[in-house]
């Protein structure tokens, strides 16, 4: 299994070292590769060991793509092994136009090796979701060589932890916002919704924001702060780049409402959480969040402030339409994206592929 990187509590590392355990519990031998890896218990070779160590046509490489990688794609393109390519999406680069050339040129990097790959004879294209696999199927590839599988994840985990409110307003509505702060996340949408809330029904609503700023976003980073002061909500807004598990699980908990408002996701953990532990969710029906939400939250075609403003003003104040968001969000959660349920999916997927 190849990824770009290891690191804990990162998407797709957790996507990668829990379908090892699940493929190694099914007694296959499987090894981690990585150019590198922080603070992970598992053994990890470099990229350049992986030719060494597939020995028949018949082993199987796994690739996490989800940055542009020469290295990968070459690698792919000589190997004479099973190959599935597991794609996680790659946030178009008009996103970050204005606001950082450097991830322009990353991103566009990584979605202009989407024609390569394409165009590669690997067995399966692995999506986190139908969305993700939309990139391939678009460019030619045979849907009958793609699956979709949610990507594993540690929501689990946090339902065990013991919550921490201490740094978690007070106050209700509470809205919520989990994620890195960055233009396709749609902060500047949600702090519009903030102040509509305010001149709305939700007169008390605060905003709690769970998420770091990369340096090479600054410039975002400033325009977000500078709406919050121009709207006058700076005691209306919390924000926690250095939050624990602790206390992500007491923001949920204490949250009226998660409020994803992004332009662009390939799956979006935060909504699996929310879902997990009973938080309400609001959602921009863009990307894949219509797919990984379902009928468990509220879903909306555009980011309009003063629809989300009183779709927080009804959660708060409707009891049976709240307990049927949680009741829906938990049910959903159990039947499709437990961490059980991913792995008969990704068992499944592989006897049915592979088997032969």
């Amino acid at each position: 299994m190849l990824v770009p990187g290891l690191s804990p509590h990162d998407a797709v590392s957790n996507d990668a070292r829990q379908m090892a355990s699940v493929l190694r519990g099914a007694n296959h031998e499987v090894r981690l590769f990585a150019p590198h890896a922080r603070a992970i218990d598992d053994p990890v070779g470099t990229p350049e060991e992986i030719e060494g160590w597939l020995q028949s046509p018949r082993d199987l490489l796994i690739y996490h793509y989800c940055v542009g990688w020469e290295f990968a794609l070459a690698l792919l393109r000589r190997l004479r092994v099973r190959r599935i390519v597991r794609y996680h999406n790659i946030t178009p680069p008009e996103f970050f136009e204005g606001w950082s050339p450097g991830y322009v040129s990353a991103c566009a990097e990584g979605r202009a090796q989407l024609d390569a790959f394409a165009r590669l004879d690997y067995d399966l294209v692995l999506g986190d979701s139908a969305f993700n696999i939309e990139d391939f199927t678009t460019r030619g590839v045979d849907p009958a060589r793609c699956e979709v599988l949610a990507p594993f994840h540690e929501v689990d985990e946090l339902r065990t932890i013991e919550a921490d409110t201490r740094r978690v307003p007070l106050g209700s509505p509470l809205l919520l916002m989990v994620g890195r702060m960055s233009p396709n996340k749609g902060y500047l949408d949600l702090i519009e919704s903030l102040a509509a809330c305010v001149a709305g029904r939700a007169r008390d609503a605060r905003l709690l924001i769970i998420g770091k700023l990369d340096p090479n976003l600054a410039r975002y980073g400033d325009a977000v702060t500078a709406l919050i002061a121009d709207r006058g909500l700076e005691s209306r807004v919390t924000w926690l780049q250095d939050a624990g598990g602790a206390e992500l699980r007491g923001a949920y908990e204490r949250a009226d409402a998660l409020v994803m408002l992004s332009g662009h996701e390939g799956f979006c953990v935060p909504v699996v959480e929310a879902m997990a532990l009973g938080t309400p969710v609001i959602a921009l029906a863009s990307s894949a969040l219509p797919g990984t939400l379902g009928d468990a939250g509220l879903l909306w075609e555009n980011a309009d402030p003063h629809v989300i403003a009183e779709s927080v003003a009804r959660i708060a104040d409707d009891a049976p339409l709240r307990n049927t968001l949680r009741q829906r969000g938990r049910e959903r959660y159990e039947s499709t994206f437990a961490p059980s349920v991913l792995g008969v999916r990704l068992l499944d997927i592989m006897q049915h592929r592979f088997a032969a």
